[in-house]
């Protein structure tokens, strides 16, 4: 997800100021990674810089005046766009695939790694489960994706466990 996207799928609600950006992106997308304000407003400037959104005034806000952004048109398009198009898995896996790997290669245990990240997989699953229930929405929506997403990690760390000796052979030979 990029913070571009989101700040002009905010936009596309109606015109508004960074403040309320950042606050709605917050309660939106930014639990355990909420955006800088920094961070907002030099997405907006690049925003502006590239045609896809404009300044369309100011308004008074608690510390001072406030400008106010709009989607253009273009915006409106880029995002159409980059909502249509489908984001492809790529590439290798994640950061754990690589910790095996470079463990094996390194002489490690990479048991000691697939037992650990099994482990706190687990507690993680375990703690998404309990917050659905006190969660929105959208809390619930984020819960199911990032447990889908553990549960096929946890069926890979099973698989590779299953095939380590294999495995251990193979990256062997292959980093020699």
């Amino acid at each position: 997800m990029t913070v571009p996207m989101a700040m002009l799928a905010l936009l596309d609600d109606g015109p508004t100021h960074g403040f309320d950006l950042k606050r709605r992106y917050d309660a939106l997308l930014g639990h355990e990674r909420e955006l800088k304000y920094g961070q907002v407003y030099a997405t907006l400037a690049r925003l502006e810089r590239d045609g896809l959104a404009s300044g369309v005034g100011v308004e008074p806000g608690a510390g001072g005046e406030r400008k106010v952004y709009a989607i253009t048109p273009a915006g409106v398009t880029e995002l159409d766009q980059w909502l249509a198009t489908p984001h492809p898995p790529g590439g290798r896996p994640s950061e754990l695939f690589t910790r095996v790997v470079l463990a094996i290669a390194a002489g490690r245990p990479a048991e000691t790694i697939l037992d650990e990240h099994r482990r706190v997989y687990l507690d993680r699953m375990r703690a998404l489960t309990a917050a659905r229930r006190a969660g929105d929405v959208v809390d619930r929506l984020a819960g199911d994706y990032e447990i889908a997403h553990l549960e096929a990690d946890l069926r890979w760390i099973e698989l590779a466990s299953a095939r380590l000796t294999t495995i251990v052979d193979q990256v062997r030979e292959a980093g020699r």
